[in-house]
């Protein structure tokens, strides 16, 4: 299992990052069916563009670790989760959206669940590798 969240981590952070950097530089095109929304959506949609690629780098960072924190995979499941309940608030405020959007929506509440259940299993993958009395790895920064 340590194998498998590292290699989602991986993915996710590629993924994101070069999501994040098309929506920077194609702006409206970027968004499907609103090529035309505005330069007010374009300025929204470039910044939003830059953050989710920064996202995607905070994957890669967590996927360099050994072991893959725990925390950090908790915490960026958790804000992806938050974009998908998002997701699911506008569809009930203004209906549904393009089916692209459904589809991504899909995506966000269905792979959280599966980053919280695989978040610990690089770190005690790693306790299990090393000899008893053997001292960890110097930990990482609370987040929290």
């Amino acid at each position: 299992m340590a194998k498998t969240l590292r290699g989602f981590a991986w993915v996710m952070g590629l993924a994101c990052t070069a999501i994040g950097l098309f929506h920077v530089v194609g702006g409206n095109a970027a968004i499907p069916g609103e090529a035309d929304a505005g330069p007010t959506l374009d300025s929204l949609g470039r910044f939003f563009g830059a953050i989710f690629a920064g996202y995607g780098l905070a994957w890669l960072w967590a996927a360099r670790q050994d072991p893959v924190p725990a925390k950090v995979v908790r915490w960026l499941a958790a804000v992806f989760l938050l974009g998908g309940v998002g997701r699911l608030m506008s569809l009930a405020v203004h209906g549904w959206p393009h089916w692209f959007q459904v589809a991504l929506t899909a995506i966000e509440l269905v792979f959280p669940p599966v980053w919280f259940w695989l978040a610990d299993a690089d770190e005690r993958a790693s306790r299990e590798r090393r000899p008893s009395g053997a001292p960890a790895k110097a930990s990482l920064p609370d987040l929290a």
